[in-house]
């Protein structure tokens, strides 16, 4: 095997500070495995010409002696980030001309700390979807197997990292986004809790739900693009100081509590229940760690909740790409007709429908009995998590990742309730905005796909997510990609 194949983070900066590598041999290597393999699984919508001399830079600062966290690493960015310079386009025709004229904020403290730039990958239009099947730049297909989806709407960056086609990626997460592909992929994402990372420069959906996180192929590298582009904002009000917490030194020490959740195996894959009955055996028996069976009352509203929510936050933030200002425009005889023939031809269907449903449960008559009420089962959501993790005194909470391991291309898309389903397990954290991570736990069958596992943590609780999954990862070989 190829001492390039499969580098994580720590182990490229190894290779690449001892003089064993060169950045420009890296980006090489990964752009030849992107050439070779992207026309089949579709992760990467553009590659970037200037990698090469991206890498040169870096090369030229390790000659140098020089070091920085990142320096030298070849990352895939979601096609929803801006890129000072380049095309950013949601992947949607609205914006499929639009570049980008400043860096977000994450993307700056990235560059800052040495990384190297690929590409920019395919995503579910304006990051609705949950298969990256609504893309107007055609479908990912899984790595693992070509005529599976690779989740979404993160599904391009999934693809990049489970294909090795990059040592790490920056995705986003709005209901699940980073966690679902995550885990019908075979690798980790990681969902911080809102507010810790700036959504400056990060094309919004909701933006009370939206979160730029990293995806990796390990839990130590998400820890490292974590703390890069973590911290407060100028640029963005929500965000704020990390917050320290003693949690961790319970995890160090043993002592840590896991409340398994509870919830209806009937509507879950026979093997995913069987993977999560495995995890609490290796918490309690490997790990040390006491495991206790909880119940959040209110988590079977989150599904409901979200998509009545984010709709209608998504009909507001939708309401800018009128093809006036910027992005695609259609000409008709008539202003109003300019809006309508610009957002037919650059809006795709399932677009159409969020913003339809978000204006309906927005408008007179239907506010209170939807948007409002959503708003108070939201406030329920989030009291079930603090009873659970102040009066019951749990440090962590597992569940699986999704209900099912990655599905047939074609096999969703038709069915939208089905589709939304797919959040079951990931909505709630985000509705409470909490950090929340998805690692590989097994699979489904010999040889079959990737099982994920989900551990849910206090708000600012990044670490605890990272120590605790770390010490699962190092016990459960079947957590790595090989």
């Amino acid at each position: 095997m190829s001492k390039l194949s499969n580098l994580t983070i720590v182990k490229a900066k190894e290779l690449l500070l001892n003089k064993e590598i060169s950045a420009g041999e890296l980006v090489s290597h990964y752009l030849k495995v992107i050439k070779d393999r992207n026309k089949d699984i579709n992760a990467y919508l553009e590659v970037y010409d200037d990698a090469a001399s991206q890498a040169e830079k870096a090369d030229e600062i390790i000659a140098k002696g020089g070091d920085k966290p990142l320096l030298g690493i070849p990352l895939a960015v979601k096609d929803n980030i801006l890129i000072e310079g380049k095309t950013c386009s949601a992947g949607s025709k609205m914006l499929q001309n639009y570049k980008a004229v400043y860096d977000a904020t994450a993307v700056g403290k990235l560059k800052e700390a040495g990384a190297i730039f690929l590409g920019r990958t395919n995503m579910d239009e304006f990051a609705m979807g949950a298969s990256t099947e609504t893309s107007a730049f055609g479908p990912t297909k899984n790595p693992l197997d070509p005529s599976r989806v690779p989740g979404g709407s993160s599904g391009g960056i999934a693809a990049a990292v489970a294909m090795d086609s990059c040592v790490a990626a920056l995705g986003s997460d709005t209901g699940g986004s980073i966690r679902q592909p995550a885990a019908f992929c075979g690798i980790t994402g990681l969902n911080p809790t809102y507010g810790a990372v700036s959504r400056n420069g990060l094309i919004a959906m909701a933006s009370s739900f939206d979160q730029i996180g990293p995806m990796t192929k390990n839990v130590e590298d998400a820890e490292i693009i974590f703390d890069v582009i973590k911290g407060r904002d100028e640029m963005d009000s929500t965000t704020a100081d990390e917050r320290h917490s003693k949690v961790k030194e319970r995890v160090e020490k043993g002592r840590i509590r896991v409340g398994i959740l509870k919830y209806d195996k009937n509507g879950v894959d026979k093997e995913i229940n069987e993977a999560m009955e495995r995890a609490a055996k290796i918490f309690a028996n490997d790990l040390g760690w006491e495991v206790a069976e909880i119940e959040l009352p209110n988590i079977k509203y989150s599904v409901s909740c979200y998509y009545i929510l984010v709709p209608a936050e998504v009909s507001s933030n939708m309401a800018r790409f009128d093809g006036i200002r910027y992005g695609q425009f259609k000409e008709g005889k008539t202003l109003t007709e300019d809006y309508m023939k610009t957002r037919e031809i650059g809006f795709g269907m399932e677009v159409r429908r969020r913003i339809m449903l978000g204006t309906y449960v927005l408008s007179a008559g239907y506010y209170d009995a939807y948007y409002a009420k959503a708003q108070k089962v939201r406030g329920l959501i989030k009291q079930d998590f603090e009873k659970a993790f102040t009066k019951s005194g749990i440090d962590l909470i597992a569940s699986p990742t999704s209900p099912s391991v990655a599905f047939k291309i074609g096999e969703r898309i038709n069915d939208p309730l089905k589709m939304y389903l797919e959040d079951i397990f990931t909505a709630p954290a985000k509705i409470a905005g909490l950090p929340a991570m998805s690692i590989p736990s097994g699979l489904k069958g010999e040889g079959g796909m990737p099982i994920g596992l989900h551990f849910t943590a206090p708000a600012f609780g990044e670490k605890l997510l990272f120590e605790a999954a770390k010490k699962y990862e190092h016990t459960f070989p079947g957590s790595k990609i090989s």
